[in-house]
């Protein structure tokens, strides 16, 4: 096996530069950990992103993948096989939606979304109604790396190198409910949100600004499109975040926990939203694959089985708990924020977020940051509280360390305004 040296030399003659990695080679995994080329053991807040829902080396994602590798990987969408039907069921009988379009990843599925969004307005059209084609999105979002999802992202840094992108694409603040009517109209075929936004800093959409954009779209026939791509698949202790309201959108996505670690995205839509694609109109080579779909099947069947959103909202609120008292410790800490096990402590130092990740990592737990000083926890559901306690002991022993330089950073900072 090559070294991590070996591979940090490799690599930038070989690989695009996308990503700055972290100065660790991971080698495997099992339950809650995972376990480096030395093998340190490391607690593992991040699960991939929000990927690994039900940590390494599960007995039903091991059984799954060996049963279906010896049937069917692959067929393509000309055939039937029956973990279409069986994956689609389940879907929509968990998120309440009525038809589903399985893919690849997050970013396709937002992609579909978008489509199905501007073939609606155009159906409509067809009609006789009169719906444009501009989408409302919402400042600090994240909807992926493609052209037409990094369209409806928020931050230039995704946006810009790549213009022009999608148009008709217009930004209103987050949870701003006036600004939100002030921009919409019938030139607007869809009101794009994070129910909980992951990238731009753990933030919830609130109740009010949620429901006034469902009430937009049916005053109009724009269609109210959700993403839940990190929160879904019971991140929240919920199958869909949006289900803490009492909302219910036109098109939702889902992704990342879906098939434990197997790429699968999924876009779900009403039946009347549906009969704007027609066979033709858009399509994937690998999505829905018999492979991806008997994983997330298991994945599905395990967490109902388990009953694993019971799980996440106990650990979740735990977490939370843990994390508020040490606020009321340490003045370095904004805020606290999140539901379930996703979770965002915001420090008041992008250089302390980063110290403390550094510090964390090398205490063997690792988490990332996100909007540049907001420490983001998205464990596997399997985390007890006992894993929850190591990490917040690591974090007060953290805190304490950088609270000082922090304190006056936070002085000089209100002593210059």
């Amino acid at each position: 096996m090559p070294t991590l040296a070996d591979l940090q030399s490799a690599e930038p003659k070989l690989v695009m530069n996308t990503y700055a990695r972290y100065p660790l080679q991971l080698v495997r995994g099992e339950g809650v950990h995972v376990y480096d080329e030395t093998g340190k053991q490391y607690l593992d807040l991040l699960s991939g992103i929000g990927v690994s829902a039900l940590g390494y080396g599960h007995p039903a994602i091991t059984a799954a993948i060996n049963a279906q590798a010896g049937t069917l990987l692959h067929t393509s969408n000309l055939f039937f096989h029956s973990g279409t039907t069986e994956l689609a069921l389940r879907l929509t009988e968990i998120t309440g939606m009525d038809r589903v379009f399985l893919c690849n990843s997050g970013t396709e599925a937002w992609e579909a979304a978008l489509k199905l969004a501007r073939a609606h307005a155009g159906m409509l059209n067809a009609q006789g109604k009169k719906l444009g084609r501009r989408f409302l999105a919402l400042e600090s979002s994240f909807h992926g790396r493609t052209m037409g999802s990094v369209a409806t992202t928020h931050k230039d840094a995704y946006r810009m190198p790549f213009q022009p992108v999608m148009p008709d694409v217009h930004f209103v603040p987050h949870n701003d409910v006036a600004a939100l009517r002030a921009a919409f109209s019938e030139e607007v075929c869809g009101i794009c949100i994070e129910v909980l936004q992951g990238e731009g800093g753990i933030h919830f959409v609130s109740a009010e600004f949620l429901a006034e954009a469902r009430r937009l779209c049916d005053s109009t026939g724009a269609l109210l499109l959700l993403d839940e791509i990190q929160s879904g698949m019971g991140r929240t202790g919920e199958w869909c975040a949006y289900q803490h309201f009492n909302v219910m959108p036109d098109i939702t996505t889902l992704a990342k926990p879906l098939a434990g670690g197997i790429p699968v995205g999924a876009m779900l839509c009403t039946e009347a939203v549906a009969q704007a694609f027609t066979p033709g109109m858009h399509g994937t080579t690998f999505g829905g694959n018999p492979f991806a779909c008997a994983v997330a099947i298991a994945v599905i069947d395990t967490i109902k089985g388990d009953d694993l959103l019971a799980h996440v909202s106990d650990v979740g609120g735990y977490f939370v708990d843990q994390l508020n008292g040490l606020a009321s410790r340490h003045d370095i800490i904004a805020a606290v924020r999140g539901a379930g096990l996703m979770i965002g402590l915001e420090l008041h130092s992008a250089d302390a977020a980063g110290a403390v990740l550094e510090g964390m990592r090398d205490r063997g737990i690792l988490l990332n940051r996100t909007h540049d000083t907001v420490l983001r926890f998205l464990p596997p559901y399997l985390i007890a509280r006992e894993h929850v306690d190591q990490a917040v002991q690591a974090l007060d022993a953290l805190l304490q360390q950088h609270a000082p330089a922090t304190q006056e950073a936070m002085t000089e900072s209100q002593t210059t305004s």
